[in-house]
């Protein structure tokens, strides 16, 4: 009987220890499959329209909500694509001196004003040696390029492309398609998956806005996003994060999330766009799945 009491006590001392250490690995990893990042759009910063102080009350916001970093959609200035050199470079430099401000990592998407000279009103030479995309990748980030955090894996897409004239249209090229396919066959099997571009992949913007039988042009949809969408739906693909329209929408298209984030500066910090005041998307992770939420954060145009 002694016996049987000693043996009874030794498998609930086993059993004690093994929920403990299960109790233990779960809530860790949990708390390493647990974070929130902040998607900020269409920022336009800008000397006019208390731009720099709307801005700053925007990140005095972020900071207060601590994401683990920022990622911009774009249009990170009001304007490097019809200015002369020394306004853009003006621009960024304001850009990159109110961004500090911020107290987390931040990643940068490009979107067509970040890109300079490209209208031929700029007066900017096409052989200039920064002229158009080289501009923005010296001063602010690569064109393209991927990061992990924690368990997921984010995708930051250039979807800007130039005609012969001079204007802009939405386009990934072949260059990053290839890029894109490798990336993900090394990363997003398994991770979930995010991508950032500034002009929409997948919107009903125009339904909106213009009619409800009004189709998108190629300056504010990607022309050839099936061929991105194919690609994206092959792997771990959660949400595609986009901005360019300054419109909020979330559109789930075989298993995929597609959120059009709204704008900080609304429109172009002069009040809201069509209802939307200006503000960014807050987006919280758990394991595999995500929530998100369009934070308002207070700004009032002044009269």
């Amino acid at each position: 009987m002694k016996a049987l009491k000693t043996l009874l006590i030794s498998i609930l001392t086993i059993l004690f220890i093994s929920h403990s250490q299960a109790k233990q690995t779960t809530d860790t990893i949990q708390e390493s499959d647990t974070f929130s990042f902040v998607f900020v759009t269409d920022i336009h910063l800008t000397e006019e329209y208390n731009a720099v102080e709307g801005f700053s009350q925007a990140i005095d916001s972020i900071n207060k909500l601590a994401p683990d970093f920022v990622l911009t959609g774009g249009d990170n200035i009001m304007d490097a694509i019809a200015q002369t050199y020394e306004k853009s470079d003006s621009a960024f430099h304001l850009f990159s001196s109110t961004i500090e401000k911020l107290t987390m990592p931040l990643y940068s998407t490009i979107g067509n004003h970040d890109v300079f000279g490209l209208y031929k009103k700029s007066g900017v030479d096409p052989n200039h040696p920064e002229y158009g995309k080289k501009f923005y990748e010296k001063r602010i980030a690569k064109r393209y390029y991927s990061f992990d955090h924690k368990n997921w894996h984010f995708v930051v897409l250039d979807g800007i492309g130039f005609t012969d004239d001079r204007h802009y249209y939405g386009h990934v090229d072949v260059e990053q398609l290839k890029w894109l396919k490798n990336d993900l066959e090394r990363n997003g099997k398994e991770k979930p998956v995010v991508v950032s571009i500034h002009i929409p992949l997948l919107s009903i913007g125009s339904q909106i806005m213009e009619s409800p039988t009004q189709g998108m042009l190629e300056n504010t949809i990607v022309t050839n996003a099936h061929d991105v969408i194919k690609i994206l739906e092959q792997y771990n693909t959660k949400l595609v994060l986009q901005g360019h329209l300054h419109f909020l929408e979330d559109i789930e298209y075989n298993g995929i999330h597609y959120i059009t984030g709204g704008a900080i500066s609304a429109q172009w910090w002069t009040g809201p766009n069509f209802g939307m005041e200006e503000g960014f998307v807050k987006i919280d992770v758990s394991g595999d799945q995500f929530s998100w939420e369009y934070v308002d954060y207070g700004w009032v145009v002044a009269k």
